[in-house]
């Protein structure tokens, strides 16, 4: 069997706060609360389990999309003027979008800090 990622834990400060944005962001339903955490099923394989049980370190999250689904988050963000995006560290929060390697690039501040990247083509 290869090695497939099959849930991470991300910290918030509030848990059904930090997986309702991120859900809402990506598109995706927000779980059945499981324990201390508060699951968002990434993909048939992924679970993103929020958790506010400890103290937050920002962390960067990057995600392979297909173009369906990187122009509804960037709709999305379009329409949430308080939401920082950008198209790259070193530009800040632009509310642009890169084009590296023929394909589109985003980043996204959350509310507790982590960087949420979106890509259409591998980096």
């Amino acid at each position: 069997m290869s090695i497939v990622l099959n849930h991470t834990i991300v910290r918030a400060t509030d848990r059904t706060a930090a997986a309702a944005f991120f859900a809402e962001l990506m598109g995706l339903p927000v779980g059945e609360s499981a324990g201390p955490f508060v699951p968002v099923r990434v993909n048939a394989d992924l679970t993103f389990d929020f958790d506010d049980r400890g103290p937050v370190t920002p962390g960067h999250y990057g995600f392979l999309v297909d173009d369906y689904r990187f122009d509804a988050v960037l709709a999305r963000l379009e329409s949430w003027a308080d939401v920082p995006y950008g198209s790259g560290p070193e530009n800040g929060w632009d509310r642009e979008i890169n084009r590296l390697r023929g394909g589109r690039g985003l980043y996204v501040l959350a509310p507790d800090g982590h960087s949420y990247e979106l890509f259409t083509v591998v980096p």
